[in-house]
Parts: structure tokens; C-alpha cells; sequence
């Protein structure tokens, strides 16, 4: 499992953008980690799934709502990465009005999380191979916090967590 002081798995994950911009055609689009992590800070959470409850309810918001704080903080971007395809990426960011508050990442295949070594067996309910619910604060492509939650439990990954870390 990925821990502090590690450097982000090589992956691409992919983006679903509803406004050609900068580079950057209507999408799905690919986010070289490793690129898009050079020089920033992100403060990066992963989930099980898209519209999923507490993921929808109070993952999300959160961290939408404290998008100035992180800001404030010297976060460069904030990154929501979960285990499903750019498209339902797409429209969760839609419905939960992330806008460009927070980068809404698709894992499709597993890659990273597989990578990080931080999944989530979720087979058995019928959503496959997904990616544990966790938070880390990320300073030039390295790992600088980690937060995993315990299998069924949103305590630690949250974004008032995250941001008392960056604020650090």
C-alpha cells in the first residue's frame, strides 16, 4: 500500500470536461498523474462509487464547499478520483456542482487504485474491484498525508481533515 513519502503510481486517468478549454476538448480526456502533480499540490480523495450515499451527501460537498479554504491553504487543485468511467464522472460533477472546484477523475479500470494498492472488494454487492474511501495531500507528485478509512466508515477522509493537514 502506498504510504508517506511515496511518489503517485504512473497512471492516466480521465476526465470528462462539458467546456472545450485550454487544450482541452469536450471530453473524455487523459490526466497523466504524473504530469498533472508536477510542481502543485493537490489535496486528492478517493471513493467507491459515483451517487453512491455518503459519497453524494457528504464526500463531495465537502470539499466543494471548503474550496477556499484548500485554496487559502496553498492547494493547487482539489481531485476526486473514483473507480467508474469519465462519462458517470461527467454527470456526478454535474449533479453534485463541482464546476472547477474539484476535478472529478475517472479510474475505470482500477489502474490506480490498483497501483496505490488501495482497493476495495466490493464484488460481493455486486460493483466489482472499486477503490477505498481515503483522502491524501499530495506536494509535487509525493505522497505528504494519507487518510484510509476502515471499511464502511467516513471518518477520516474528509475534507475538514484534509484541510486541517494542509493548513498544517
Amino acid at each position: 500500500m502506498i504510504k508517506v513519502g511515496d511518489t503517485l503510481p504512473l497512471a492516466t486517468l480521465q476526465e470528462y470536461s462539458e467546456i472545450e478549454g485550454e487544450g482541452c476538448s469536450i471530453g473524455p480526456n487523459p490526466v497523466d498523474v504524473a504530469k498533472a502533480t508536477a510542481g502543485k499540490t493537490i489535496a486528492l480523495f478517493a471513493l467507491p462509487g459515483a451517487f453512491t450515499p455518503t459519497c453524494s451527501a457528504k464526500h463531495v460537498p465537502g470539499y466543494v464547499q471548503h474550496f477556499d479554504d484548500f485554496k487559502a491553504a496553498g492547494v493547487d487543485e482539489i481531485w476526486c478520483v473514483s473507480v467508474n468511467d469519465a462519462f458517470v464522472m461527467g454527470a456526478w460533477a454535474r449533479d453534485q456542482k463541482t464546476g472547477t472546484k474539484v476535478r472529478m477523475l475517472a479510474d475505470g479500470s482500477a489502474d490506480f487504485a490498483k497501483a496505490t494498492g488501495l482497493t476495495l472488494d466490493l464484488t460481493g454487492r455486486g460493483m466489482g474491484l472499486r477503490s477505498n474511501r481515503y483522502s491524501m495531500l499530495v506536494k509535487d507528485g509525493k505522497v505528504a498525508t494519507l487518510n484510509v478509512e476502515a471499511p464502511g466508515k467516513f471518518e477520516v477522509s474528509d475534507a475538514d481533515t484534509l484541510l486541517a493537514q494542509a493548513r498544517g
